[in-house]
């Protein structure tokens, strides 16, 4: 027998989510972690999104989760290039690095 998940517990598990996603982007100087982290936050969104349109019968929010993994995956893309960049010219991955690309 199928239990009702109700609307409280989306909230929930996407505040945790996204909080977790925060504090990696705060705490940590790794930049794939960084990427992973905000990837982590997107898709805490993403959940809220699809779980508020699930809820009120309307797919104008499941709609716009493609769109926004669409960009996060351009976002991957891109920030790869980056960290390949960075470690080709540093060797390392480390944010604070980065200011040894300026001219």
């Amino acid at each position: 027998m199928l239990k009702e998940v109700f609307i409280d517990h989306y909230i929930y598990l996407a505040l945790t989510l996204f909080c977790i996603g925060i504090l990696g982007v705060l705490i940590r100087r790794n930049a794939i972690v960084l990427f992973m982290s905000i990837e982590l936050m997107l898709n805490s969104v993403n959940l809220l999104l699809v779980a508020f349109s699930s809820r009120m019968g309307d797919a104008a929010g499941q709609i716009f989760v493609f769109f926004i993994m669409t960009v996060a995956a351009a976002e991957v893309a891109v920030g790869l290039a980056i960290i390949v960049m960075l470690y080709r010219n540093t060797r390392s991955i480390d944010i604070g690095d980065a200011n040894k690309l300026k001219w």
